[in-house]
């Protein structure tokens, strides 16, 4: 069975990169060996990761990690630390305009 992983690094200027591979010590180790110079984290190796979740259907993966692209830094903190609870408080909406909000 093939896995696809979505994954997070923690770049060395502490900024986070979340990306999909098939194979992840080999990315992980591209990523550290600045092979694409254009690359978002050539100038910000070393990498470390953070975080990451399988997965056996492609468009899943794909899917998961544009969400996740979405979410804010401290969204991202959060499921790197399994804080679930503060990734549903991040979640929720707090525009006065919202439905949750009228009486």
């Amino acid at each position: 069975m093939k896995f696809y992983y979505v994954y997070i690094l923690r770049c060395n200027d502490n900024s986070l990169y979340i990306g999909i591979t098939n194979d992840l010590e080999r990315r992980v180790n591209e990523h550290n060996d600045g092979l694409l110079p254009n690359a978002y984290t050539f100038n910000k190796r070393p990498v470390q990761l953070e975080w990451f979740q399988d997965f056996t259907e492609p468009n899943q993966a794909i899917y998961f990690e544009k969400k996740l692209k979405k979410w804010s830094k401290q969204k991202k903190e959060a499921l790197i630390k399994g804080d679930f609870d503060l990734i549903q408080t991040l979640s929720e909406c707090r525009n006065a305009t919202h439905s949750d909000y009228k009486p």
